[in-house]
Parts: structure tokens; sequence; C-alpha cells
């Protein structure tokens, strides 16, 4: 006798590859972005003199605050913490470094020198305090931003020229990342700068944010967006 056939062939029950692999690639991108997303944020210290502190700018208007803002808005990680302070000059950045160390940062922005000029500061010094703090960092192996700035015409070229010439060495010796002006997108810029004719505004501020931004996003690692596409569509890409 005959026996009955089954009401179903087993092809009926093999699910489809393509279906299988959907359903990895699926498990792998929630896995990953779980595990990024509940990671602590990397830290970006901003290391520098009244521009950095924001002075004359109301809570949360300094250009760091914009960096943070930018950053997150990007998808980038990290935690910008604001270590400016007012007359600040490059002797108290080697006094106070080992608080920036203590943050265990990955990235610093170095951000002094422009009270040194205004004082009229030996240019040899100020050259060497930098020079000490990019060696400081580099050796605990902290990637750098170094930003440079100008002075009043009134301090006269004989003065200004070599005082800008120490950030572009600095910068060469020590392979950083480098802004050699960091008001170079205000200058011309009406409201960017306050009565002062020093500090930036709210405005000059966002603007200096944007100066720094995509000389600062090659130290950075990628946003965790990027990070989970890229792993999706490798795990896509496989074959089961």
């Amino acid at each position: 006798m005959q026996k009955p056939s089954p009401a179903h062939s087993r092809s009926d029950y093999t699910v489809p590859v393509y279906v299988i692999r959907a359903l990895f690639v699926s498990i792998c991108f929630v896995c990953a972005a779980a595990l990024l997303s509940a990671a602590a944020p990397r830290v970006l210290v901003c290391y520098g003199d009244s521009i950095t502190a924001g002075y004359g700018l109301n809570p949360g208007e300094a250009y760091t605050d914009a960096l943070q803002k930018a950053l997150d808005a990007q998808g980038y990680h990290w935690k910008v913490v604001n270590r400016g302070t007012s007359g600040a000059t490059t002797k108290d950045a080697v006094a106070s470094l080992q608080s920036v160390l203590n943050l265990h940062p990955e990235v610093v922005v170095v951000e002094f020198g422009g009270n040194d000029g205004l004082r009229g500061l030996p240019l040899d010094v100020t050259r060497r305090n930098l020079d000490q703090v990019l060696t400081t960092l580099e050796t605990a192996h902290i990637k750098v931003l170094l930003a440079g700035i100008t002075l009043p015409p009134n301090y006269g070229p004989d003065y200004i020229e070599p005082f800008q010439q120490i950030f572009r060495t600095l910068a060469a010796k020590h392979h950083t990342a480098f802004v050699p002006m960091l008001y170079k997108d205000i200058v011309h810029v009406p409201g960017t700068i306050q009565p002062d004719g020093i500090h930036p505004t709210a405005k000059g501020a966002k603007i200096v944010a944007g100066t720094l931004l995509p000389v600062l996003k090659p130290l950075l690692r990628e946003p965790l967006a990027k990070f989970v596409e890229r792993h999706y569509l490798s795990c896509g890409d496989r074959q089961l």
C-alpha cells in the first residue's frame, strides 16, 4: 500500500538564506548600538585662557559649548570639558597641566599664549612653556590640537611675527593638529568680538567652534552611527 505523501514538502520549512542573513545583521546592529551607547563618552579637554573660559559670555555660550553641541549633532560620543582660566599665561598652563591629565582625556585643545603676548613677556619663555605642555601631553599619548592666536596691530610686526611663529614651529615639532589663527573666520564678521576688542561674543564663539571642528574631527573616533552602519554593512556582505 502506498504511504500518503506529507501535506507539505521539506522545502516548505526551509528558511531562506536571505531571511537568516537579515536577522543576523539586525542582531549585529542592535547589539553594537547598545554596547556603544552604554559606553562612557571619551573626554576632550579644551585647555586655555579667557577665550576658552568664555569671558564676558553667559553660561553655555563659550566655544566649548558650541563644540559639544556640534559633536552631539554629528553623532560623536565625546564629552567636552572646559578647562579655561581667565588671565592664564603659558606659565599657568604648565603649572595646572596635571589637573588636565587627571581627567584622562584622549584629545586636548591647547589655547594659550595670548596673555603672554599682551603682557609683552619674553618670547623664549612663551615658547619654552608651550613646548613643555605639548611634550607632556605627547608623552602621555594624548592627541593635541594647538590653536594659535595673534596680537593687536599696535604691538608691531617685530613682536607679532615671531610671536605667531612660536605656534607654527611647535606644531611642526610635535606634529600636532594645528589651527594657526583661532579667529581667522571671525575677523571681518560684524558682531563677533566684544567691545574689549579681544574676546569673542556668543556669535563669535560659535564660529570659533566651527573653525576648530574640521581640524579636530580627524583626532576623534568615528561617530556611533557611522561605526554601526559600517559594521552593519559588513555583516550583510557575509555569506551564511
